[in-house]
């Protein structure tokens, strides 16, 4: 039986960053609202303290903070033609579980995308011609533009502390930044963190070949900092413990570190945790969903919590779940290319290299996971792709630095695993090896995306959210180009020897590449090709907005949480200065 709750204002279905900043926004406004999270409660002064919390093994391993698959999983395959079958441990991305999601473990890379980015489609169509995007790569503009959005990535900015150097503040180049970025009104809140050895060399390297190096912008304090909601962050130890694992000295913005202090003290608020959402109850005829069901994961007990506002702030693949069930939005159909809901699904297209030098001393075991020098020429349509044979691209870095015991060893190819010469090898490099890195963007194809399962269910006899995903042809040029270029700097830093290491040429959900998924719930300016408005709101259910990733209708060369938490912000604002006065769409369709 089913236990129906007295209503409340707002409810958000999950509590990591977009869950934190919308829970915060409206409370502001004076509305109730109820966080719904699936896992655990996590608090900074009593689950991430020293010792414990530097314990490589147990977060960065076994995987502690990630998402719980023996409950609810995903199923994979990379053609259409294949059966899926389910992810049993989760690997190439890792979507977090627990109060702060993802926010917690996350490396704090920290960017905006590019003003072209925002209007890719025109932006190609303008340079190269009305047929030059190939038919099957379903990108398209959103429909706002990068000064819509500045003034919001400048507010999670001051929320987040970010560590960085502007590089074109309000117009003017600066160099020493990347002078690529669009305007910024504001410089970074902090200067940016310290670099390591691999990573000024590096910037020694590029700077000589022509290129712009500059510090990775990164959601880590460089020094004690008080944010936009007057909490105290602490400055970065480079204690070597990041990736993977929390903040002993809350300098890594997390949603529990920057606005859960705050949110804990508002009567307005109100914390269920372990709290699991089955079911979205959409009222077709009133375009609205009316309540959420869920089950307390203690008890066994179900409830239904209905709400004025009903905020969809989980991962990517819960995101996207929630609409298919709820027969919300019509589902992407691949035979036809007709349907939205799991749409475009997109991913980040990394590929890197290792270089060993016998004379430099790297210090490899301090740092920050977002220590990093880069370079940003190749990025987007920072440069001619004429006759290349690809678009898109991304960022390159040396991002050597907190190279903990287990997983920070970095050996040349063909070493053995164990034994005697695994460990020769490792005393002989652990102290001279850099890591580099290039982060590409994909472009979304009609051959990837998501829907519902037709075989395996979750705990709670759901379909599970199956993935169909490849890298394509344009993807693996991209990459291979970056690469290209990733070469040519680390031979200017004359190693003793160095590897390149290129994608396979098909996606493995097995090795970690990123947690950087994107798409299925793409936001458009017309009902027929997106999900979701301008403003995240839900074109067939005016009182559910959805936040994340899984607005994007395509994944640019950065990391998306920069543009995640900027959207929640610019999201927020619609809901409180215009829906609450006149609940309805916000924008015709």
């Amino acid at each position: 039986m089913v236990t129906r709750l007295k209503e409340v204002d707002a409810v958000t279905v999950g509590l990591g960053w977009t869950g934190a900043i919308m829970a915060r926004e409206l409370t502001k406004a004076g509305l109730h609202v109820v966080a719904l999270e699936r896992g655990p409660d996590r608090v900074p002064g009593e689950d991430f303290i020293l010792p414990s919390v530097r314990d490589e093994l147990r977060y960065a391993s076994r995987l502690e903070l990630m998402w719980d698959n023996s409950i609810d999983t995903l199923t994979f395959r990379n053609f259409p033609s294949e059966q899926a079958l389910p992810v049993r441990r989760i690997g190439a991305f890792l979507p977090g579980e627990g109060v702060g999601g993802s926010g917690i473990h996350w490396g704090a890379l920290h960017w905006r995308f590019l003003p072209s980015d925002f209007r890719i489609r025109s932006a190609l169509t303008e340079r190269y011609g009305a047929n030059a995007i190939p038919a099957d790569m379903t990108i398209h503009d959103w429909p706002l533009s990068y000064a819509d959005v500045e003034p919001f990535y400048d507010r999670f900015d001051a929320i987040c502390g970010v560590s960085g150097k502007a590089g074109n503040l309000r117009g003017q180049k600066i160099d020493g930044g990347n002078v690529f970025e669009g305007p910024r009104s504001n410089e970074y809140p902090n200067a940016p963190i310290k670099s390591s050895n691999a990573g000024l060399m590096f910037g020694a390297a590029a700077k000589e070949l022509g290129y712009h190096p500059f510090p990775a912008p990164v959601a880590i304090a460089s020094a004690p900092y008080t944010n936009a909601e007057n909490v105290a962050l602490g400055a970065c130890e480079y204690c070597g413990f990041c990736n993977r694992i929390a903040c002993e000295t809350n300098a890594k913005a997390s949603p529990n570190s920057t606005l859960l202090p705050v949110l804990r003290l508002e009567p307005k608020f109100e914390l269920r945790t372990r709290c699991f959402v089955t079911r979205l109850n959409y009222d077709k005829a009133a375009k609205k969903v009316a309540s959420v069901t869920y089950t307390d994961m203690g008890t066994g007990e179900e409830y239904e919590q209905p709400a004025g506002v009903v905020l969809l702030t989980s991962f990517v693949f819960s995101n996207v779940q929630h609409l298919l069930l709820a027969g919300i939005g019509e589902p992407y159909d691949h035979a036809t290319g007709s349907g939205v809901v799991g749409k475009n699904y997109a991913y980040q297209f990394e590929a890197g290299a290792a270089a060993f030098f016998e004379d430099k001393e790297l210090t490899p075991y301090w740092g920050s996971a977002g220590m990093g020098m880069c370079i940003d020429d190749f990025n987007g349509e920072n440069f001619d792709h004429g006759g290349l044979g690809f678009f898109g691209g991304g960022y390159v870095t040396c991002n050597t630095a907190a190279a903990p015991p287990i997983a920070g060893r970095t050996l040349p190819h063909g070493t053995p695993q164990w034994g005697s010469e695994w460990k020769r090898a490792t005393v002989k490099w652990y102290h001279h090896a850099a890591r580099f890195n290039t982060q590409g963007s994909v472009y979304a194809n009609r051959d990837n995306y998501l829907d519902l399962d037709p075989t395996y269910k979750d705990a709670f006899g759901r379909p599970l959210i199956r993935l169909t995903y490849n890298g394509t042809e344009n993807d693996h040029k991209m990459s291979r180009y970056l690469l290209g270029k990733l070469e040519g700097v680390i031979r200017a830093m004359n190693p003793t020897h160095y590897q390149m290491e290129p994608r396979p040429k098909n996606f493995t959900i097995v090795p970690y590449q990123s947690t950087h998924n994107t798409g299925g719930t793409i936001m458009g300016a017309d009902p027929k090709t997106s999900v979701v408005n301008r403003y995240l709101q839900a074109w067939d259910a005016h009182n559910l907005f959805v936040e994340g990733a899984s607005v994007f209708p395509q994944q640019h060369g950065y990391n998306p949480t920069g543009t995640v938490g900027a959207l929640a912000y610019w999201s927020a604002q619609a809901i409180t200065t215009q829906y609450l006065k006149n609940p309805g769409p916000l924008v015709q369709g």
